[in-house]
């Protein structure tokens, strides 16, 4: 079998409300997801959802190979980028080609991908991750409430702006959880998204562990703050979850070697092989992984033959348009089916027939960090209105096939 060519496209996630972090707010619910299709000469084709950052240059490192050695093919895409380097969106083009091929590998064997890999239950523990903190009161329980009818008992909220809206809404979501479990305690986490200092991380979950129990503090500051992260560490209850951009082992090794992370995230973007080694690093120190992401597929069969993987993340409980999956949600589990590869489909055509949208990206959004990040005096008490929080509304429409140069998605993880 010989890897022949590949194919770009351009869907949308419809959120169907306000979805976005502490950096901004995408107010239509309408976000790219790109797509790229491998093709072979056996007629077998791999799906990968992530960018098309330098794409031609990094395919020619994989063109006319056998798909199936995909391990080997993942190094030569990194060793294909060695002098400008692989981080940020070359390293999600890297991993969507790198989940295509593991779907070929698995198509061509006949199996689901999750047993190809070694698992043996089809079902992925998840929390409910709703991208929320555009949502007033209402709209917040209301997610969270459809959440919860799918057995999901642990949740993660975006804050960071205000500790006492943050506590506020914090319990919005453990009283809804809480009434779901009849009773039973729910897992709360709260995603900052690199918004604080060091002593503003520390006073903010300070204030808020007086009233709750958070089982972690997603990215309290900089990802590449290795000594950051570990004061942070020490200073609150709860423990550190981070990683989900960094772009390679190298970029893990100070945080570990600094005791700086007690949760390792890895996300869905940047393919399962990445998934796979991450996650061998820190089982070797006795860290537990989850993996980050609207469209954790890949990582979800990977997530099956791993010793130490705690939880996935679950965002929007639809797919993107124009693309169905073999798994469902139940229990508060995502379970896997038994289609052969990643069990992804995409309709070109139905993909074809969503009303165009810019390709002109947006300046400002939840991948844009704002001016005052880290440095605000103030809280910001409702970051929907502020000028401060930047917080802005995409084009209308969606857009069709094109390349995509910028992050992995327009969503926040």
């Amino acid at each position: 079998m010989r890897i022949t060519g590949y194919r770009t496209l351009t869907t949308v996630q419809e959120w169907g409300r306000p979805v976005g972090d502490a950096n901004g707010v995408f107010a239509d619910g309408v976000t790219a997801v790109p797509i790229i299709l491998v093709d072979t000469d056996e007629g077998i084709t791999g799906v990968g959802l992530g960018p098309h950052t330098d794409l031609e240059r990094i395919f020619a490192a994989i063109d006319g190979e056998d798909p199936r050695a995909v391990t080997t093919l993942y190094d030569r895409m990194l060793r294909q980028t060695f002098k400008a380097g692989h981080a940020g969106s070359v390293f999600g083009t890297i991993g969507a080609l790198d989940t295509a091929l593991w779907d070929i590998k698995a198509q061509a064997a006949g199996q689901p991908l999750w047993r190809l890999l070694g698992g043996r239950d089809r079902r992925v523990p998840a929390y409910a991750s709703g991208l929320d903190i555009g949502l007033d009161d209402d709209a917040l329980a209301a997610a969270y409430t459809v959440y919860a009818r799918h057995g999901l008992r642990a949740a993660k909220l975006k804050g960071g702006l205000d500790i006492e809206r943050d506590r506020h809404r914090l319990h919005v979501v453990r009283d809804v959880l809480t009434e779901a479990g009849r009773g039973q305690r729910p897992g709360l986490m709260l995603d900052v998204n690199e918004a604080w200092t060091r002593k503003q991380a520390v006073r903010h979950v300070g204030e808020l562990e007086r009233t709750l129990d958070l089982v972690w503090i997603e990215e309290p500051v900089r990802r590449w703050d290795a000594e950051g992260l570990a004061v942070v560490g020490r200073g609150i209850r709860a423990s550190v979850a981070t990683g989900e951009n960094l772009t390679g082992l190298e970029q893990y090794r100070p945080l570990i070697a600094a005791a700086a992370v007690d949760v390792v995230q890895m996300a869905a973007v940047w393919g399962i092989t990445h998934f796979l080694r991450v996650s061998a690093l820190a089982h070797a120190y006795d860290l537990p992984v989850s993996p980050i992401g609207n469209h954790p597929v890949g990582l979800l069969h990977a997530a099956t033959s791993v010793p130490n993987h705690m939880v996935s993340e679950l965002q929007d409980l639809h797919p993107p348009v124009g693309i169905t999956r073999d798994l469902h949600v139940e229990d508060g589990a995502f379970v896997l089916g038994d289609t052969p590869g990643l069990g992804v489909t995409v309709c070109e055509e139905e993909i074809g027939r969503y009303p165009r949208r810019s390709d002109v990206p947006t300046p400002d959004g939840p991948n844009v960090r704002p001016e005052r990040a880290g440095r605000r005096l103030l809280a910001v008490a409702d970051p929907a209105v502020t000028p401060a929080g930047r917080y802005v509304t995409p084009p209308p429409g969606a857009p069709t096939h094109h390349h995509h140069d910028g992050l992995p998605s327009a969503v926040p993880h």
